[in-house]
């Protein structure tokens, strides 16, 4: 995607003017049917939605190469990561759409 920030341009999780750990943020809802790590088929990029409203991306080897907030309205997610970029997300049938990439729910250990 054009125009996507760098990771120069990235202050990771910290609020540039105040100083704030954006990670730690509990004032978002909880939304369990898309909190979870997500995964291309690949597993080369790795999106954990955690409940808290916030994001952390994997890339590779790249770790939260792209961090911000989600909201969920109904099965669409509106992404906002942490340099104002935005982005886009629906889930369908246990699948999340976000932009170009298809991601897959991360199973767990049976």
């Amino acid at each position: 995607m054009t125009g996507r920030p760098t990771d120069t341009d990235r202050s990771r999780n910290t609020d540039p003017s105040t100083g704030h750990d954006r990670s730690t943020d509990t004032d978002r809802p909880t939304h369990p049917d898309v909190v979870g790590t997500w995964v291309t088929a690949d597993a080369h990029i790795r999106q954990q939605l955690l409940p808290n409203g916030r994001y952390d991306e994997a890339r590779g080897d790249r770790r939260s190469a792209y961090t911000g907030r989600y909201t969920v309205t109904g099965s669409h997610l509106d992404y906002v990561d942490d340099t104002g970029f935005t982005a886009t997300g629906d889930i369908r049938d246990g699948v999340l759409y976000h932009e170009h990439l298809v991601l897959y729910r991360e199973q767990g250990p049976s």
